[in-house]
């Protein structure tokens, strides 16, 4: 039986909330995923939306913060906590549900927020006090005084009259919180940064629009400046690395222009995703390797017209494929390609066009994944009938999830297997990487060598 939640259950018309002299305390924790593939292992990125969250409640509360995925415990008895605070993507979802269920036994409030709980919030507000849908930024205020004041509601979301919160108010994430546990040096030690969210494509398949809304959002050009800055001053040196965790950080031209100008003699380096479309002006890739872009990470999603048709991907022209990895290698920058498997309109020759697009263009860092429905996208309501099964911790894009309807599900699980054995291999990599000094993206094509090898049909189950 599922509880209905209901839709006034958010309002976002009081003023901010001063909380009393006695603070309430929060853990804050990332909760790591039961797959037992790739995801969540070796260093793993730091947590920007959760330090987000961290730096905010800690206006107003007393904080703890811990990540299981580098290996922090979370403690059995939650009695020194007046509320406990997770995110959740969907491969997680059953671990922040079962530290849910315990804090709630002992009597804690309990906050989920995250891709997962705002996609399934009648699901997941089971196994906790109150669902934050989106992003805590637009609804801080709000939660903050239904928590000091015991009236907390089963959903909090960006009301219709207010939407969400620009970005320009949006404080810089304190890195204090992360930086603290003895087990920091198990995270990436590339830097996150978010300049950017929202998208208003929705490809059928994705979740954004739906968590961070259909507009698009920018922070100033200044605050990120300063941020990066900030980091380099911390460590004592330029040449630092980050990831830009934006879904899109070119969605709006003009922004990422300006930022990229900016950027410009900073001395760090940097990725970020990008939209294929972005990158047929060569003159938009000279800019951004010239302020420091050493990869760009880019959804090809399938080399089939038809595909990218079928799941609504209009900034892709397969046609412009090439020319697009001409412009970005031009400028020395690598290619992080991620390709999709497992639509309906795929066939076992997609396999091998694929391995072919690749090889002929040495995409430097190709990342295969099946096809899967998430909850809460229109694919997933889709083809919801079709789903083989719904085992949250197998959501990871890695496992097999229904049969696509020209491929049957061995001749899948062996073509999916081959194509990446075959592109890791040795001869593959040495082929791809030709003239590439030796790297951190050469360590990743060794490490994918070694992974891929290890592959079964059963593992992908």
């Amino acid at each position: 039986m599922s509880m209905v939640i209901a839709p006034d259950a958010v309002e976002l018309t009081r003023k901010p909330f001063v909380a009393p002299t006695k603070r309430k305390k929060w853990l804050i924790i990332q909760p790591k995923s039961n797959t037992p593939l790739m995801v969540d292992s070796g260093k793993v990125s730091m947590p920007l939306n959760l330090m987000m969250v961290a730096t905010m409640a800690n206006t107003h509360f007393d904080i703890d913060f811990l990540d299981e995925r580098i290996g922090d415990e979370v403690p059995q008895d939650f009695s020194e906590y007046d509320v406990i605070a997770m995110t959740s993507r969907t491969l997680n979802a059953k671990r922040a549900y079962a530290i849910g269920d315990r804090a709630l036994a002992q009597g804690k409030k309990v906050v989920l927020g995250g891709v997962h709980p705002t996609m399934q919030s009648e699901e997941a507000i089971l196994h906790s006090s109150a669902i934050v849908f989106g992003e805590i930024e637009s609804i801080y205020d709000q939660l903050t005084q239904d928590i000091y004041e015991n009236t907390l509601r089963p959903l909090y979301k960006p009301a219709p009259e207010t939407g969400w919160k620009p970005l320009t108010e949006m404080p810089r994430p304190d890195f204090r919180f992360i930086r603290g546990s003895k087990h920091a040096k198990n995270y990436s030690q590339r830097l996150p940064l978010l300049a950017t969210k929202g998208c208003p494509v929705g490809c059928n398949f994705c979740c954004t629009p739906r968590i961070y809304g259909k507009t698009f959002r920018t922070r100033d050009t200044d605050h990120m400046i300063a941020e990066i800055k900030a980091h380099q001053n911390h460590a004592g040196k330029a040449d630092l690395r980050f990831s830009f965790m934006d879904d899109n950080i070119c969605f709006k031209p003009t922004y990422a222009n300006d930022l990229f100008n900016a950027m410009v003699g900073l001395g760090a380096k940097w990725n970020a995703n990008i939209s294929m479309n972005f990158l047929e002006k060569s003159e938009f890739v000279e800019l951004a390797a010239t302020a420091g872009c050493e990869m760009f990470n880019v959804g090809f999603e399938s080399v089939s017209p038809e595909t990218i048709k079928y799941v609504h991907k209009g900034s892709n022209r397969v046609g412009n494929y090439e020319e697009v990895v001409a412009n970005v290698h031009k400028q020395g920058i690598a290619i992080q390609g991620y390709f999709i498997f497992g639509f309906d309109t795929d066939t076992n020759s997609s396999f091998q066009h694929t391995f072919d697009f690749i090889m002929k263009n040495r995409i430097e860092f190709p990342v295969f994944t099946i096809a899967t429905p998430f909850p809460g996208t229109p694919w997933f309501e889709e083809i919801k009938p079709r789903i083989t099964h719904f085992d949250w911790d197998k959501y990871d894009t890695f496992h097999y999830m229904y049969e696509p309807a020209k491929i049957e599900r061995e001749q899948f699980l062996k073509n999916f297997i081959k194509v990446q054995r075959a592109v890791y291999s040795w001869p593959g990599i040495y082929k791809r990487m030709a003239g590439r000094k030796f790297d951190w993206v050469w360590m990743v094509n060794i490490a994918m060598h070694y992974f891929t090898q290890r592959l079964t049909p059963d593992m992908l189950m």
